[in-house]
């Protein structure tokens, strides 16, 4: 998923993945596929799901959509995304809001909003982009196979756009 902040800092992010690829070693994918640096551990090659894994451990994080310092509200996300993409989306935030020192109410306010930003990007992602490729893919094989009227006399006429025929 792409940074979901509207003005991330490109050098930071540069940095922060240089950092990573330099930790976990250039082009290292675990086992199981897993290539993104953030969700690598060290120079093993392992992903932390598949080291969670190994260990009998939980395979999820509860991740504070606001950062721990603003909010006790968490919710769980799968080991991999939580590193690489969710705690991530966080450095991009200003440092002094996901801080907090002061318990600021308005900065706990903003980083309620950039963690759901985040948290709902996320879920978009997860779950309904999929969903779109695969109508599009079926839409393709249905046409290619029933001509360019598919759908008339069947059950998904009624969703047709008014007015075509």
């Amino acid at each position: 998923m792409k940074n979901t902040q509207s003005n991330p800092d490109p050098i930071k992010a540069y940095r922060r993945k240089q950092s990573a690829a330099r930790r976990v070693g250039k082009n290292t994918r675990c086992s199981c596929g897993e290539a993104r640096t953030e969700a690598l551990i060290g120079s093993s090659g392992i992903c932390a799901a598949c080291k969670r894994k190994k260990n009998g451990h939980a395979l999820s994080d509860r991740h504070h959509v606001a950062g721990s310092a603003n909010s006790p509200v968490t919710v769980s996300i799968p080991v991999n995304d939580h590193r690489a993409i969710l705690s991530t989306a966080q450095y991009d935030w200003p440092k002094e809001t996901l801080e907090n020192l002061q318990g600021d109410p308005l900065k706990a306010a903003a980083a309620c909003i950039r963690g759901f930003i985040d948290t709902v990007c996320y879920l978009i992602d997860k779950l309904l982009r999929w969903i779109a490729k695969m109508l599009e893919l079926l839409s393709d094989y249905l046409l290619e196979r029933n001509g360019p009227e598919w759908w008339i006399g069947t059950p998904l006429e009624q969703f047709a756009r008014k007015g075509q025929r």
